[in-house]
């Protein structure tokens, strides 16, 4: 078996429950396996199918379904009986240094499948406008040269991790963090806050692009939410 038929094979013993899960919560605005929990998966806010062919429906389900719910469900048995069960998300995100490997690890990965969706769209993609392209061509010289830069950030990135665009006193920047830490954590190498970010873990591309993650980067432009950017931006 190789390593494709493996995640279709590892996706549907739980993709049933993931993607009745996903339906609860577009249904009624909660995720009904975290109704009582400190922390709840959003629902996603758009179908599982809209992103393709950037993004196919396989993956978004077994993402969304099983990797994002499975962050949210560890985190709340991780916070279980500890002070940081009464924090928010943020509070432990940016004291994730001082924070269990399981709440670190957990609280960054739904942090940041959180704003992952929230910065891609059906039918956006395009070229930035306004304050977003002033900034990106201030610091990078143009878009094309931003691209080539958070592209390097994004397949250079050794193993599981995300690249971002942070916003840091006034100056955007270029970065990558390993596993599920964010521009956020005090731990973080690059800081600043995140605008802009892409998950190049293999299970957010593997069964469309294979090994192949440039590919992926380069289908990600054709459906980042650049006005989802700008308010990233703006209130940076």
């Amino acid at each position: 078996m190789n390593r494709t038929d493996f995640l279709r094979t590892l996706a549907g013993g739980s993709l049933a429950v993931g993607a009745f899960a996903a339906k609860a919560s577009a249904e009624t605005g909660t995720n009904f396996l975290f109704e009582n929990a400190p922390f709840k998966q959003a629902p996603l806010p758009y179908d599982f199918g809209a992103l393709e062919p950037s993004i196919d429906k396989l993956t978004m389900e077994i993402h969304y379904g099983k990797h994002h719910a499975a962050y949210v469900k560890n985190l709340n048995d991780a916070v279980k009986g500890t002070a940081f069960e009464s924090k928010s998300l943020e509070e432990i995100i940016k004291m994730a240094g001082k924070a269990p490997a399981a709440i670190r690890n957990n609280g960054g990965g739904h942090w940041n499948h959180t704003f992952f969706w929230s910065v891609m769209g059906a039918g956006k993609g395009g070229i930035p406008t306004g304050a977003v392209a002033d900034a990106i061509n201030a610091q990078f010289g143009s878009f094309d040269k931003f691209k080539e830069e958070f592209g390097k950030a994004a397949t250079t990135r050794f193993g599981s991790g995300w690249a971002w665009l942070v916003a840091n006193k006034g100056k955007l920047s270029i970065g990558s963090t390993p596993n599920q830490d964010n521009p956020l954590m005090d731990i973080s190498e690059i800081k600043g806050t995140p605008i802009l970010g892409l998950d190049v873990w293999e299970h957010a591309y593997y069964l469309h692009y294979q090994n192949k993650r440039p590919d992926y980067v380069k289908a990600f432009w054709q459906v980042v939410n650049w006005d989802q950017v700008a308010a990233n931006l703006k209130k940076a």
